[in-house]
């Protein structure tokens, strides 16, 4: 899910994504996201290890025409698929014909995509793909609806591009007199000064492209990643966390967060409450014997179905959502259905021959822990956000984002290693 804002930017934000190195994953990790095909003949290893190197440096132009000879000769080959598909999105912004800039960018597309079907499924290629998708029949990036704002942003651009960043930060400081406002702007600033190693001032325009609109998930993220690449892990942590609660349905995120864990050799953890359907009869089905849950256990997940079933079957959703011509799945349903389950539950915990069952088993377990933080609400939107749930998002961010960072700190992200 994303606001139509972030929609429209997506793509525009490609070019800085594009700017940030590469993220160091452990060496067990990083050997199952591309390998070289075995087309690479001995006698192109070292072309081949140049234009690697320089496309990790972030000199995308450079590596471009050894990556277009290596492609031609390696067609299969991932790494240099997708290496070459970025390279010529970067070059595209140098472009000032744009339907040459757009017939690159169409190249690049295709490119990424026989890059995943090689099997390629690095981060790079995953968030390339995504982003790729948001190219429009055009082809062309817009920054503004303000054509003059649209003109500095691509001469910005271009500048970048060519590794020119102080050309670069003058163009969108021009392009910030015209559109204060212009998120583009502040967050290609911030990671220009990135880019410069001034990692002081590149926070600084971070911390201001979060405050303009702290609804996008990107400026968390590559201050993140800023943060990580120094060592401090614990506030790439925050960040990463301010990142999903701004956007929780934004696949890039969640390939940040996982990419944070790897490099911490830990992992964020799943959560999900696997919860036993039930039949037209009402008993509860469990999915073999061994599994079975007692009686009393049994019994929250029969208050769960009844209230389930008195929104789907019932008039409850017509009264809560008038609005609304036919039924979705709703935050409200889901919180009220898991909160009956917890509130049974709960009187179990107290009573002292089912205390036990109740804390020794995984699911109810889990669940009292959400109810008793306060968090079932979060849960339902992080975990279970179908798109009849994402549409309830907005609204309670925007009451609660405090609860929301509670969620991901308590019950998602794994610590920060201790001194990091």
């Amino acid at each position: 899910m994303r606001s139509p804002q972030q929609s429209s930017l997506s793509f525009a934000l490609l070019l800085c994504l594009l700017s940030m190195p590469p993220v160091v994953l452990p060496a067990d990790a990083a050997a199952q996201v591309s390998a070289p095909s075995a087309e690479s003949g001995v006698s192109d290893q070292q072309e081949r290890e140049k234009a690697v190197a320089l496309f990790g440096q972030g000199k995308r132009l450079e590596a471009l025409p050894l990556l277009e000879e290596l492609v031609q000769k390696n067609p299969r080959d991932g790494e240099l698929l997708a290496d070459l598909g970025a390279s010529l999105i970067e070059h595209a912004a140098t472009l000032a014909d744009q339907d040459a800039a757009a017939k690159e960018r169409f190249r690049a597309k295709d490119l990424v995509e026989k890059a995943w079907a090689s099997g390629n499924a690095s981060p790079l290629v995953e968030n390339l793909r995504q982003l790729l998708r948001d190219l429009g029949a055009k082809g062309a990036i817009t920054f503004s609806d303000n054509p003059a704002v649209d003109r500095v942003m691509n001469a910005g651009e271009a500048a970048f591009a060519q590794r020119d960043f102080d050309a670069a930060l003058t163009a969108y400081a021009k392009a910030l007199e015209l559109e204060p406002t212009n998120y583009s702007a502040t967050l290609f600033t911030a990671n220009t000064y990135d880019r410069k190693r001034d990692l002081a001032r590149a926070g600084e325009w971070y911390e201001r492209a979060m405050r303009l609109d702290p609804d996008i998930e990107t400026a968390f993220r590559y201050d993140a990643d800023m943060l990580a690449r120094q060592g401090d892990m614990a506030r790439a942590r925050s960040m990463l966390i301010h990142a999903a609660v701004a956007e929780p349905y934004n696949k890039i995120v969640w390939r940040e967060i996982r990419a944070w864990a790897l490099i911490n050799h830990t992992a964020f953890k799943l959560v999900y409450l696997p919860i036993p359907p039930a039949a037209k009869d009402g008993s509860i089905q469990t999915a073999d014997p061994a599994s079975r849950q007692p009686p009393q256990v049994l019994s929250a997940w029969r208050a769960y179905h009844s209230v389930i079933a008195d929104w789907r079957e019932g008039s409850k959703f017509a009264k809560q959502f008038p609005q609304d011509a036919e039924y979705r799945h709703s935050l409200a349903e889901e919180s009220e259905a898991l909160t009956a389950a917890a509130r049974v539950l709960q009187t179990l915990k107290q009573d002292d021959k089912s205390a036990e069952l109740v804390t020794g088993d995984t699911v109810a377990g889990l669940l009292l822990k959400l109810y008793e933080a306060d968090l079932i609400d979060p849960y339902v939107l992080f975990s279970l956000g179908d798109d009849g749930i994402a549409r309830d998002y907005t609204a309670y961010r925007a009451a609660n984002r405090s609860k929301l960072e509670a969620y991901m700190d308590r019950f998602v992200m794994p610590p920060a290693p201790a001194g990091k």
